[in-house]
């Protein structure tokens, strides 16, 4: 099956559900685009390119070094760097979406492929008019960031304050795997335009009423962190292990979970950042919680302590 837009192979049509085989196939998918974005940054800086931010990397043009790639072993490192990069995640105009890069704002304009049904800080959501697809186009702000992760600093009694910032690219991309990982709904990051918007695929689902009450449905694999280690200014902050990483998944309200067509709530967005190691090895007491509940999602602050006793 090909996306109606970019002509690429695609796993998500309208509100189907993609299988057990293509949900892992999505995954793969998120993870060999971070290692390419990794290898894109390393490669660059082989070559003495400091870019501002990752943005600069993630337009790079597929011939941006072709002339120079004769010029060392270096420089044909990072154009093989380019082509990967871009063979997972293409370069495509605004206009192959229906919409008008000429106009003073694109998306502001009316577009007979897609219909918008949503959007906030991060990103407009449009429908298809074909299947209902859901194309989600993450707009880049100010200093050429885009979506938000938490940063970190030291609050009270060695609590962590976790609050919601601006992101860089890589993570907005670990956010959509996360979303993914945690079954969230399937995903597919579709194409990335000249100006750096990012454009993900979802299935469609029916949201939820604007304040419902989500905390006893939550996806498996969250474990409650205790207010000792963290406070944070997003909906139930919960921990993850993914991989070999810890992760702080947040902003967990109604208005980020759909209801699919098997009847199941799925999340569709959330704010994370993995959690940051060096404060965990400097503290003690989380350290060694965050190995113990990394074995036991149950596990107590304390070894053979009840938190509520705490």
């Amino acid at each position: 099956m090909q996306d109606a837009f970019t002509g690429q192979p695609t796993r998500i049509h309208g509100c189907t559900l993609p299988g057990a085989d293509d949900r892992a196939a999505l995954q793969h998918d998120h993870e060999r685009r971070l290692e390419a974005l990794a290898r894109l940054g390393a490669a660059a800086a082989e070559c003495d390119l400091r870019a501002d931010s990752d943005r600069d990397l993630v337009v790079l043009a597929e011939d941006e070094v072709s002339l120079l790639e004769a010029a060392g072993q270096e420089w044909a490192a990072l154009g093989d760097a380019i082509r990967a990069w871009r063979a997972l995640l293409p370069l495509k105009t605004l206009d192959d979406f229906g919409f008008l890069t000429a106009a003073e704002n694109p998306l502001e304009e009316a577009n007979p492929r897609l219909r918008r049904i949503g959007g906030g800080v991060e990103a407009w959501a449009f429908a298809a008019e074909t299947d209902g697809s859901v194309y989600k186009f993450y707009l880049p702000r100010e200093e050429k960031r885009i979506g938000s992760v938490f940063g970190f600093q030291p609050g009270d009694e060695g609590a962590l304050l976790a609050e919601a910032r601006l992101g860089d690219y890589r993570g907005l991309l670990e956010k959509l795997l996360l979303i993914h990982a945690l079954g969230g709904m399937a995903t597919e990051v579709v194409a990335v335009t000249p100006e750096g918007i990012v454009v993900a695929k979802q299935a469609l689902g029916q949201p939820l009423p604007q304040g419902d009450d989500v905390s006893g449905v939550l996806p498996v694999g969250l474990i409650e962190i205790p207010s000792r280690f963290l406070r944070a200014n997003r909906d139930h902050p919960r921990l993850l292990f993914h991989g070999a990483t810890a992760w702080l998944v947040a902003d967990l309200h109604a208005r980020n979970f759909v209801r699919c067509e098997d009847g199941a709530l799925r999340v569709i967005d959330l704010v994370a950042a993995p959690w940051p190691a060096p404060v965990a090895a400097s503290q003690s007491l989380m350290a060694d919680w965050l190995e113990r509940v990394r074995l036991d999602p149950a596990a107590s602050v304390l070894p053979g302590a009840r938190d509520e006793e705490l």
